[in-house]
């Protein structure tokens, strides 16, 4: 694909999904009162990942459409760079709430996992803010982005694993559909890690990825708005 094509469709497509998952932040908040009782903390907790991923995308994609509209995004690193920043801090706040989205809708106890979920988040914030990021290069020093990124995918996998264990214990449908997509957003995400310093067209991998997120708002609006009604208790105490 040529690179003025690839531009093209990477800025549509940004400004598209800004406007979708904002649109469906504005949704959950607004319709809120829809929400049965009992899955209302669950729901409080899933419009909190979202804004939160929103807001750090803003940030991300935003930026880089504003780059591209400047004279590309290495005429501009540093604000490709804070847009990076942004959305990897609240990505990683919006995996710290999946866990606790996930002991809410299994009524589990975070136990060992749960905590080392959240000690990997809370590495992960502090070593995100140490000068060797170069948050405000276009590329980041490979060593170090996957030390942070190491992190993103234990709090990711770990979470999924939770997840999925325990919705097919349940037979919570939803949430199975939730855990797989939480699998395909790091399936597509991993060679971007790996490859894009080398392979720089291999970034488009974070459509799909992007993509995922944007499936788990849609699932999960659709499991606790439009049908409510959590995992059955009956079921959820045959799995503990």
């Amino acid at each position: 694909m040529p690179e003025s094509a690839r531009v093209a469709v990477e800025v549509a497509f940004n400004v598209t999904y800004l406007v979708v998952v904002w649109s469906l932040v504005a949704l959950m908040w607004r319709n809120r009162g829809r929400v049965a009782t009992e899955d209302r903390p669950v729901a409080t907790r899933v419009i909190a990942m979202f804004a939160l991923l929103a807001l750090g995308d803003t940030g991300h994609v935003g930026f880089r459409v504003v780059a591209y509209a400047r004279g590309g995004l290495e005429a501009n690193p540093l604000l490709v760079g804070l847009g990076a920043l942004s959305t990897a801090y609240t990505v990683t706040l919006f995996y710290m709430i999946l866990v606790d989205v996930w002991r809410l809708r299994f009524r589990k106890p975070l136990g060992a996992a749960g905590w080392v979920l959240l000690a990997a988040g809370i590495a992960r914030l502090i070593l995100m803010a140490f000068p060797q990021n170069h948050w405000e290069r276009v590329i980041a020093p490979y060593d170090w982005s996957l030390m942070r990124n190491a992190l993103l995918v234990i709090q990711g996998a770990g979470v999924m694993l939770l997840i999925l264990r325990d919705a097919y214990r349940a037979n919570d449908a939803p949430f199975k559909w939730i855990g797989f997509m939480i699998l395909a957003s790091f399936a597509f995400y991993a060679p971007v890690i790996l490859w894009v310093a080398q392979v720089p067209a291999i970034g488009m991998l974070m459509i799909p990825k992007t993509c995922a997120y944007v499936a788990i708002a849609v699932i999960a609006y659709r499991a606790l708005w439009v049908a409510p009604g959590p995992a059955k208790a009956g079921k959820l105490k045959v799995a503990v």
